[in-house]
């Protein structure tokens, strides 16, 4: 691939793969590294790409995969962090529309594990099993996490848009 073409590739596609790997991971410096590793797989596997209508979904496993690799060496997938101890306070009293990015936010304040499984399952699009694989966990635990995830964003939900406490 040419180095112009290289370019307009990075320029459309890094604000679409840095919002996917936000999802996953808070640091901007892991941030940096994993999209720079993602744009080098891209860029240098890009002929193994059969579908060229499929570039965006493909470049997007590959930052999501990246991801996954940097929280395995952090993240113990297999144990429940604590919960965060502090309490979320909500701006107005007034009940308020949920929309998909106070969601993201929300997913900030859930056990790490939980968070990645979430993302997986709701947003990726992954089933449980393929989960257990890219994880190195059970399908149990996957499932697990999971629900632990929906239970907290259900409280964090109620807390904060219908004033409704544990």
């Amino acid at each position: 691939m040419q180095r112009d073409a290289q370019r307009q590739v990075y320029e459309y596609m890094a604000p679409k793969l840095y919002h996917t790997c936000k999802r996953y991971l808070k640091k901007e410096e892991e941030l940096e590294e994993v999209m720079a590793d993602a744009f080098y797989t891209i860029f240098t596997k890009v002929e193994q790409l059969k579908e060229n209508g499929a570039f965006e979904a493909w470049a997007r496993k590959i930052a999501v995969n990246h991801c996954l690799y940097q929280l395995k060496r952090n993240v113990n997938f297999n144990l429940y962090l604590e919960d965060n101890p502090f309490r979320i306070q909500p701006e107005s009293a007034e009940e308020t529309p949920l929309e998909e990015e106070d969601l993201l936010k929300l997913l900030e304040h859930i056990p790490e594990g939980c968070k990645t499984i979430f993302n997986l399952f709701v947003i990726e699009g992954y089933g449980h099993k393929e989960i257990a694989v890219m994880l190195s966990i059970s399908e149990g635990t996957s499932k697990s996490q999971l629900n632990v995830a929906k239970t907290k964003l259900k409280d964090l939900v109620n807390q904060l848009y219908y004033q409704k406490a544990k």
